[in-house]
């Protein structure tokens, strides 16, 4: 056992011992080693060879280590200086810290923060705020600066590193260079076309050709066609006096007759745009930031100037379009952080009186068709019930509001003409929230006092639609195999909601109104209904035509109501892609023919009317005289389409007989060259022999 058993302390020395010996046999190794490599490197030349170039670079070599190497960062990126405040003493000092807190916490959280002191203590009107990242103080410097705390004060906001930049700005200005005047052509000379015929753009062959048409009641006419014009889709102006592009490098105007580039606006990445209601300006969106310093995810442009006039920071749960326009394009609002309202006026793109309206809980806005008016609505929080407003600008009195318990979620819709505010509520039966159901609120804004009006639907809401220019209120309710569509009279001023018409069973999901009213078309899109559609005048509530369109996925009237376009897209169908168009009443004009992967439809919008009220009820009082004279144009245009027709198809005769012919002429003269070869080998005589060829032999027993 003692034998066996060794001390601690003698493992240790055994250890150490083995150790040592180790070590002098890897010195000794070591040692003849060096001696080996030192015999060699006698002999041995590290020198490049002559006229030796270096054409290799560090990253080429080093690329994956440089790119781990530590980044000094300074910080002062993260710093703003707020200028402007109100100058206070050490009693009042705490009391505006609160208040400044509350302004600038909303962009993000405060890392640090000095108030600077005089020698006496008093505040010196001036404070430094460092952000906990770069993205939060430039937000902060965006949206604060020029922000009105009072009367007296009004902020001047900046980053720390501006002060460099302002001390080293140079004294002497230098005017611009003065640009020639660019003849860009008559922009909407697509209106002077003698018989009104609207256009339309095209995107197909899988997004990699764009083509615009001029539609006519019997055929479409190719104006133009341009391979890769885009990069992922189209968009016309609202007027439509430009045809957006988009590019990876940024956004391209197009307009006159030729369709040539009228402007340019670089945004790298770009994803989405919006244009302005007046066509001056144009908002783009892209993910890509170019500088760090400063991000602009969002810029608005003056498409005249081509210059931006702002830029903002996307946020992370804001759905495009971000800024919301005014009916003229006089203003725009965006809500942020869901308790922020601001509303910036052109063409200084300031905000408005200097300052946000802060709305605790502020989901969506809408600006009316027509006027200053915004609506918004704010959800049910604890014991305060879900709230409607609708408020005028620039003063910011609320017109109306409308308040409701058990409100699950608001939807804003505007009449096109702004005489009415729909509202569909979604809401609870009771306080346990285990089932919903729907109702309309009607503000009539037109009336004074703006009265509302409450229109309950037991049954699940799928679509519904206000009446352009009128005052039905057409709604898709019921639960799946028993769908019902519902008309329904908005009232004057002191007068209930009237049902006029119940259409039950009828398979659809979408209504789709003309933009003049009276007639829409009900459809059963992108849902297993077969592309039904039902084309209905809502003056007798008649249906004009049933008819279909399978698997359509889209369906988009004209500017004039004239034309209905029901299209299936490669975006979403791979098969039978292509688009019909039919006129308002439901008669099939014509198909696309030829088109190869078609993936959507765009129709060049129109500018508003210049004939006054006046002028219509004229119009319409001399309906029949002007009917008459339409009358026979339209017949003499469908004559000359029909003779059109015939010539175009006698042409292709022809030249399929002229065709005919030269291929029968070849056919002959390679028959007359084959008997020409065969000729000899005719003529040649043979001799005839007999051979005698064993075929078998059978032996037989007898």
């Amino acid at each position: 056992m003692e034998e066996t058993l060794k001390t601690d302390s003698e493992r240790f020395s055994d250890d150490t011992g083995k150790g040592e010996e180790q070590k002098e046999k890897q010195d000794i190794s070591e040692k003849s080693l060096d001696s080996e490599f030192a015999e060699d490197e006698d002999d041995a030349c590290y020198d490049d060879p002559e006229g030796f170039v270096d054409n290799i670079s560090d990253e080429a070599l080093l690329g994956d280590a440089l790119n781990e190497r530590p980044v000094e960062e300074k910080g002062f990126d993260r710093i703003i200086v707020v200028d402007n405040a109100p100058k206070v003493g050490p009693e009042r000092m705490p009391k505006l810290k609160e208040i400044l807190g509350k302004v600038f916490k909303r962009f993000g959280t405060i890392v640090f923060q000095h108030y600077p002191l005089d020698e006496k203590g008093i505040f010196k009107g001036f404070f430094f705020l460092e952000y906990e990242t770069q993205e939060q103080a430039a937000e902060a410097v965006k949206t604060s600066n020029g922000y009105q705390l009072d009367k007296a004060h009004i902020f001047a906001v900046n980053f720390f590193t501006d002060i460099e930049k302002y001390a080293d700005f140079p004294t002497k200005w230098d005017p611009p260079e003065k640009k020639e005047f660019v003849e860009k052509g008559n922009l909407r000379s697509w209106l002077l076309e003698p018989d009104a015929h609207d256009q339309y753009a095209v995107i197909h062959s899988g997004g990699k050709l764009v083509s615009v048409y001029k539609n006519t009641p019997y055929e479409a006419q190719l104006l133009t066609a341009r391979p890769d014009w885009t990069e992922t889709y189209v968009r016309w102006s609202p007027m439509g006096t430009y045809l957006a592009t988009l590019h990876s490098q940024g956004v391209a105007l197009w307009g006159g007759d030729d369709y040539k580039r009228i402007a340019k606006f670089a945004h790298p990445g770009v994803q989405y745009i919006d244009f302005s209601p007046c066509e001056r300006y144009l908002v783009t969106l892209s993910p890509v930031v170019e500088d760090p310093h400063n991000p602009q995810n969002i810029i608005v442009w003056d498409i005249r100037s081509e210059a931006k006039k702002r830029t903002f920071i996307r946020g992370t749960a804001e759905d495009w379009p971000i800024l919301k326009w005014s009916s003229d394009g006089s203003y725009f609002a965006r809500v942020s952080d869901n308790q922020v309202l601001s509303i910036y006026e052109t063409p200084s793109f300031g905000l408005l009186d200097k300052k946000s309206v802060i709305i605790k809980g502020i989901r969506e806005c809408s600006w009316s068709p027509a006027g200053h008016m915004i609506s918004y609505w704010v959800p049910e929080s604890n014991d305060i019930p879900a709230k409607i407003t609708i408020m005028a600008i620039p003063s910011r009195a609320e017109i109306s509001t409308k308040s409701r318990h058990l409100v699950n979620e608001f939807k804003l819709h505007w009449h096109k003409q702004g005489d009415y505010l729909c509202v569909k509520v979604d809401h609870w039966t009771s306080k346990n929230k285990k089932q919903l159901c729907n109702s309309f609120e009607i503000f009539h804004l037109r009336d004074v006092d703006v009265p509302v009006d409450t229109l309950e639907i037991k049954e699940p809401v799928l679509a519904h639609a206000l009446e352009p220019y009128g005052k039905k209120l057409a709604v898709i309710h019921g639960e799946p195999g028993r769908v019902n569509v519902s008309f329904f009279l908005i009232g004057d001023k002191g007068t209930k909601i009237v049902t006029i018409k119940v259409f039950e069973k009828h398979p659809v999901n979408h209504i789709f109104w003309s933009p003049q009213g009276q007639f829409l078309v009900l459809a059963g899109l992108k849902s297993g209904t077969e592309g039904q559609m039902e084309f209905v005048d809502s003056g007798d509530m008649s249906i004009m035509n049933k008819t279909e369109h399978t698997k359509a996925t889209d369906l988009e009237w004209d500017p004039t109501g004239r034309y209905v376009v029901t299209s299936v897209s490669f975006w979403t169908q791979k098969m039978d892609t292509g688009y019909i168009v039919w006129s308002f009443q439901g008669k099939l004009l014509y198909r696309s023919s030829g088109m190869d992967k078609f993936c959507q439809l765009f129709w060049r919008p129109r500018p508003p009317s210049l004939l006054t009220e006046e002028d219509l009820k004229r119009i319409k009082k001399d309906y029949k005289k002007y009917n008459s004279i339409f009358e026979q144009k339209d017949h003499a245009t469908k004559n000359r389409a029909s003779k059109e027709l015939l010539e175009k198809r006698r042409a292709l005769m022809d030249s399929f007989l002229m065709y005919q012919m030269r291929r029968e002429a070849a056919l002959q003269k390679m028959q007359q060259r084959e008997l020409e070869i065969n000729e000899p080998l005719e003529k040649e005589e043979y001799e005839e022999e007999k051979i005698d060829v064993l075929l078998d032999v059978i032996e037989e027993i007898i």
